[in-house]
């Protein structure tokens, strides 16, 4: 029986896919984690206490039926295993290689909490998918029939394209609009090819391509058309344009040559290694070969900024963060990959300024974690004195990212947005205070993970169906 093979926990050991050696995978930009072969991935899955409240499936935005398809695994029932993972997720493949399991999934893992190593569930959901892609059980989408309706997604980034995907399964014509010159966002142009390498990328956006989805790209709202024109063209707007304004720093220096933002020097990174001609990378502005080079941030856009300094040459990678490696946002997964590969963290230290112009130093002043602030975390004080210059050629400043001012970029006066510029939107239906504009993702929650925006992507497809049935609400545009 298939029951037989699970609950494996307390005699097979947690096991990762094989990572390759740090001083080889650091001088590309291929992934760094292996294939699992079936053998492994049944046997890990086989771990798996198949408990009776999933803690796994219920701390999963998308809610995955995790057990169900770690069992069917185990059993060899892997194409059974791919379409329980694809009934929840748009895109697994993506989901399995970038997600924070160690925040999420597997951070929750019953077994995980009894002291036996988590279940590898991340690298199993990878696994199954890329197999389905292999042998071909991917299927293409063809609605079962076609609608005459028409709906516009602004932004091409992972929650436009999951409600792009479920729009067309419905039979809904669908037309993304994009600033690009490809599609994908953050998946194509802000995660490095490490962690994600493109192809997996590209292939969905072919497929979404092959069911009739219409992208249009290199295309910004509010210059080459206005969002007005695009409500007019359509039967609802989705806005999925995601969150790309960097926070500043204000510092004595800000500005000065050699200090650039973290999206500008991945996305020059990832055209690189799409083959474009990327001026700004080829005289050394986003280019940190042979530099010393700090990166200000502990998120994950700041683990993709040091490890992609370390592939391209850098002399030396320091990472500053205020607090300490306890209270880091990002990935400590990404962060023990990061230390492998070379990076060096200077936890507590925070930038007073910069020095030299172009940039010669970071000016860092040393902090301690005080009392704990209203949500619990400790917050950094100054140590008064013990201020000192790091050295450093290039600056890389990954603060984290807000929304643009749509209404304004947009000659949308009527949008509501938020005090902190998010699109103001019904966390249930997605819809704006705009009839037939709904939005969701980074847009509406802020900067977070892919695995929200494929979730809000995946509502507002079924909210704008509801709409779209409603032909009272549709004849009043």
């Amino acid at each position: 029986m298939a029951q037989d093979r699970m609950l494996q926990f307390v005699t097979v050991a947690k096991e990762m896919p094989e990572k390759r050696p740090a001083s080889l995978r650091a001088q590309d930009f291929h992934e760094i984690y292996r294939e699992f072969a079936a053998a492994k991935a049944a046997e890990q899955s086989s771990r798996c206490s198949q408990c009776g409240v999933p803690f796994c499936q219920s701390h999963c935005p998308l809610h995955n039926n995790i057990p169900d398809w770690l069992r069917l695994t185990a059993s060899g029932r892997l194409r059974e295993a791919y379409e329980i993972s694809q009934a929840t997720n748009t895109f697994p493949e993506i989901c399995g290689r970038i997600c924070p399991q160690d925040r999420l999934c597997e951070g929750n893992c019953v077994i995980e909490q009894s002291g036996h190593g988590t279940v590898t569930i991340g690298s199993v959901e990878k696994y199954i998918t890329d197999t389905a892609w292999e042998e071909g059980w991917v299927q293409p989408i063809r609605p079962a029939a076609e609608r005459t309706e028409s709906v516009g997604i602004i932004g091409a980034g992972p929650g436009g394209l999951a409600a792009a995907d479920a729009l067309r399964r419905a039979g809904v014509q669908v037309t993304v609009y994009d600033r690009n010159d490809r599609a994908g966002g953050l998946l194509t142009y802000g995660i490095p090819g490490f962690k994600l390498e493109k192809p997996v990328v590209m292939q969905r956006i072919a497929q979404l391509e092959q069911a009739g989805v219409q992208f249009v790209l290199n295309c910004n709202v509010g210059t080459d058309i206005s969002f007005d024109a695009i409500r007019g063209q359509h039967d609802a707007v989705l806005i999925a344009t995601g969150v790309y304004k960097a926070r500043d720093l204000k510092a004595p220096g800000v500005g000065v040559q050699g200090i650039v933002k973290a999206l500008d020097f991945l996305t020059a990174s990832n055209r690189k290694g799409f083959g474009d001609d990327v001026p700004d990378f080829e005289d050394g502005t986003l280019n940190a070969a042979g530099k010393r080079v700090v990166v200000i941030g502990g998120g994950d856009t700041a683990m993709d900024c040091v490890r992609t300094a370390i592939r391209q040459g850098a002399t030396s990678v320091k990472c500053l963060y205020r607090r300490d490696r306890a209270n880091m946002p990002g990935s400590q997964r990404e962060v023990a990959n990061a230390e492998e590969e070379g990076v060096d963290f200077v936890w507590l230290s925070a930038p007073k300024g910069f020095t030299g112009s172009p940039v010669e130093g970071v000016l860092v002043q040393k902090m301690r974690l005080g009392a704990p602030d209203s949500s619990g975390r400790q917050v950094p004080e100054i140590i008064e004195g013990a201020d000192y210059v790091e050295p450093a050629e290039l600056v890389i400043m990954a603060l984290g990212f807000e929304p643009e001012d749509l209404p304004s970029d947009w000659s949308a006066p009527d949008l509501a947005v938020t005090r902190w510029g998010t699109v103001k939107a019904d966390f249930h239906s997605h819809q704006t205070n705009l009839p037939g504009v709904f939005a969701a993702g980074d847009i509406v929650r802020g900067a977070s993970l892919v695995v929200w925006a494929i979730r809000d992507g995946r509502e507002a497809a079924d909210a704008i169906l509801g709409y779209l049935e409603q032909p009272a609400a549709v004849a009043a545009e």
